[in-house]
C-alpha cells in the first residue's frame, strides 16, 4: 500500500504553455512555493522551491485562459517521474501531476 498526494499553494513562476495533440491538452508551468526556517543563530530566513506542474485536458484549458506568470494557485495532485532522451543521454524529471483539484486563487479582476 502507499499514498502518492500533494498540496501546494504558490506562484506561477511563467505563463502556461499548452500543447495539444490527439485529443489530449496539456498546460505545464513552474509554481514557487516558500520554506521558512530558521538558521543556527535563529534567524528567520526564506528558500524558495520550484516546482514542475502538469494539468491535462480542460483544466489545461483553464490555466491557459485564467493564469498568468504571478498567479496565485493550488494544486492538490501526484509526483510523477518521466525520463525524456537528449544527446544520446536519458534525463529524468519529476512532476506534479495537478489531477485531483486545482484552484485560482488571485482575486476576480
Amino acid at each position: 500500500m502507499g499514498l502518492n498526494k500533494v498540496f501546494l499553494i504558490g506562484r506561477l513562476g511563467k505563463d502556461p504553455v499548452v500543447t495539444e495533440n490527439d485529443n489530449s491538452t496539456m498546460a505545464r508551468f513552474t509554481l514557487a512555493t516558500n520554506i521558512n526556517y530558521q538558521d543556527a543563530d535563529g534567524n528567520t530566513k526564506e528558500k524558495v522551491e520550484w516546482h514542475n506542474i502538469v494539468v491535462f485536458g480542460k483544466r489545461a484549458v483553464a490555466c491557459q485562459k485564467y493564469l498568468k506568470k504571478g498567479s496565485q494557485i493550488f494544486i492538490e495532485g501526484c509526483n510523477a517521474t518521466r525520463s525524456y532522451q537528449k544527446d544520446g543521454q536519458t534525463f529524468y524529471i519529476t512532476e506534479v501531476q495537478a489531477q485531483y483539484d486545482i484552484q485560482f486563487l488571485d482575486s476576480k479582476d
